[in-house]
């Protein structure tokens, strides 16, 4: 089915555009096939699998970084330490989730300032954001 794909045969059928393709390649998530003298590269069944597993794991919040690490655990083993990546990214991941509704109440409280003071005086958003007034 999938063997000796040209990269455009592998992005149809991976669902991702060649040059996605051509950066995972540049971080070495995904290995460049060698070029025949004279002809094309090809790329085999696992790359596709590959770049499904690319994919699904940056649906569930994995950084490239990670991925990478995770491909080369797939590959050789090593539970404890795709246990402890999920667990890291999971960590971090529920930290930006806090510092997001954060950033969200600010943003809250500076429209509602907005909104209070309707069109007299100088805007408070643009206030803020120029340093003249503290942020809520």
């Amino acid at each position: 089915m999938a063997r000796g794909m040209t990269i455009g045969g592998l992005a149809k059928l991976a669902g991702v555009n060649i040059e996605t393709i051509r950066y995972y390649q540049r971080l070495g998530i995904v290995a460049q096939p060698r070029r025949p003298l004279g002809g094309q590269r090809t790329y085999s069944e696992e790359t596709v699998a590959e770049l499904a597993f690319i994919r699904r794991a940056q649906e569930v919040g994995f950084t490239l970084g990670e991925i990478a690490e995770l491909l080369q655990l797939a590959r050789s083993g090593g539970r404890d330490a795709v246990r402890q990546i999920a667990e890291t990214r999971y960590a971090k991941l529920t930290l930006h989730v806090e510092q997001l509704k954060k950033l969200r109440g600010r943003l809250k409280r500076l429209l509602a300032e907005a909104q209070r003071r309707g069109k007299r005086g100088a805007d408070p958003i643009i206030a803020v954001l120029r340093g003249d007034e503290p942020i809520p």
